[in-house]
């Protein structure tokens, strides 16, 4: 009985045709992965990596996670240390007078700072986070210390009172005031992507950033 002629082609041409489409795969997947390199990049020069050491040793200080402070910071003032609001908040961290009367106050030995004294980053960000720790101990929960830290303890704590706006008077399930529910969402919004670039990878992220 003799062969068919044609099988050996076939087989070729398949050979040839799962060849051609393996290389195929690898050039998309390839540029796939140079985008996201580059998009990487550009999310980078967006939320960078600034006042690292400043941020770090607050952080460790004060015992709060540095994903929400780089959130905080990107959102108040991105990173300008000489933001001024009209309202009168100064700084990275944007505190308010009363916010920094009342945590030298409660909280420090001595008042030996003037309020324009917080132009200067890294006390601003000690004096910042500090407010935030004292804000997450307070309140056991940090979207609702974020709210505090935005819209103040005074609101805050009406909304807790409110089944309105809680249900169990430590979580806020609505923000009455549209600036402040839009301050805790873009605030974990910047946190979530500081920590997806930067300590979700953290040993090559970190040195890429210097």
């Amino acid at each position: 009985m003799k062969k068919n002629s044609s099988v050996r082609p076939k087989r070729a041409a398949v050979v040839k045709f799962i060849v051609i489409l393996f290389l195929s795969l690898s050039v998309v997947a390839g540029a796939a992965f140079s985008l996201r390199c580059a998009n990487d990049s550009i999310t980078r020069n967006t939320y960078p990596l600034k006042y690292q050491t400043e941020i770090q040793t607050a952080c460790e200080k004060y015992g709060v996670d540095q994903t929400l402070i780089y959130g905080v910071i990107k959102t108040e003032s991105d990173f300008d240390p000489n933001a001024k609001s009209a309202a009168g908040a100064i700084g990275l961290m944007q505190l308010m007078p009363e916010t920094f009367t009342w945590m030298q106050t409660m909280y420090k030995d001595e008042n030996q700072y003037s309020f324009e004294d917080l132009y200067d980053p890294a006390l601003n960000i000690d004096y910042g986070v500090e407010t935030l720790s004292v804000l997450l101990k307070m309140y056991g929960d940090e979207e609702t210390a974020v709210c505090a830290y935005n819209g103040g303890l005074g609101n805050v704590n009406q909304w807790l009172e409110n089944s309105e706006y809680s249900d169990d008077g430590k979580t806020l399930k609505k923000v009455p005031f549209a600036e402040t529910d839009n301050y805790r969402r873009t605030v974990e919004r910047n946190k979530s992507i500081y920590q997806y670039l930067y300590f979700d990878h953290q040993q090559d992220s970190l040195t890429s950033s210097q």
